[in-house]
This record gives structure tokens, C-alpha cells and sequence, in this order.
């Protein structure tokens, strides 16, 4: 009998996760939003976000509402003020990677986090395409070889 398949979510769902940190060790904000009902993102990859950034010694608020990879660094260097996305920054730099996001007029609650995820998704299939970043500025930002390799398709 075959094996029924499973979804990435009820995959991820199911794998032992560690206990959720300390707050000492997890930013409050975070803490609460792990939590957080109807939430697009499920709280199991919040977790894994969490302790991911716990495992690797990392502190900031940033580090530990995403996945931390090389894009998620470069994109935090180029767009955030502080812990806020800056729209117009991200929105340069989908425009200078050729990212369409024309289509992303949705602006009821949640918009900002459903246009970062969005726009991140789109955006690392072009980078990891062309194995590079192009920066609003004209820059370009060379792709590690092992995060191309798992984001080409």
C-alpha cells in the first residue's frame, strides 16, 4: 500500500521541535507572534525561525522572524529601517531585478508581510537564475553557489 503523501507544511508540522526559547534568549515580540491565531505563516516555521536564529547565536528580532539565509541577509542589508521593511526600498529593489510586482495591489491588513514574502519568493528564483543580486543602486551581489543550487530550479 502506497504511502500517502504529505504536504511541506504537515512535513515540517511533524518534525520534532525543540522547546520554544526563553525570552531571554527570543525577542518578546517574536515570542508573541509564534503564537499569534490566524496567521498566514505557521507557527511550526516560526519556531523553526526561532531556533534556527537561537541555534546560530543570533539575537535580533529579524534574525528570528525569518528563514536567515543569504538572501533574507542581503534583503535585511538593503530594505530594513531598523526592524521595518522599507516599501520603497524593496519595491527598488524588485524593479532592478526585473521582479514584476505590478500585480501586488492588495492593500487590506497584513499587505506589507504578504508583499515581502511574495516579492521574496519571486525574487529568489531571478537571483538564483542569474546567481546574483542586483541592487537598486546598480550593484551587483554574487550569489553563494550552494544557495543557487537549492533555489534553481
Amino acid at each position: 500500500m502506497a504511502k500517502p503523501k504529505t504536504t511541506p507544511a504537515e512535513s515540517l508540522a511533524s518534525e520534532p521541535l525543540l522547546e520554544l526559547p526563553t525570552l531571554a534568549d527570543l525577542d518578546y515580540e517574536v515570542a508573541e507572534e509564534i503564537e499569534k491565531k490566524n496567521s498566514v505563516v505557521k507557527s511550526a516555521y516560526k519556531k523553526k525561525y526561532a531556533q534556527r536564529a537561537r541555534e546560530a547565536g543570533l539575537k535580533s528580532k529579524t534574525a528570528q522572524r525569518s528563514c536567515w539565509d543569504w538572501l533574507a541577509q542581503e534583503l535585511a542589508a538593503e530594505c530594513l529601517d531598523g526592524t521595518k521593511i522599507s516599501i520603497d526600498r524593496f519595491l527598488a529593489l524588485l524593479d532592478a531585478n526585473e521582479v514584476d510586482h505590478s500585480r501586488w495591489t492588495n492593500r487590506s491588513k497584513g499587505w506589507e508581510g504578504r508583499l515581502r514574502m511574495t516579492g521574496r519568493l519571486a525574487l529568489q528564483k531571478v537571483v538564483a537564475a542569474q546567481g546574483h543580486l542586483k541592487t537598486a543602486e546598480g550593484a551587483e551581489i554574487e550569489a553563494p553557489a550552494d544557495w543557487v543550487a537549492k533555489f534553481t530550479n
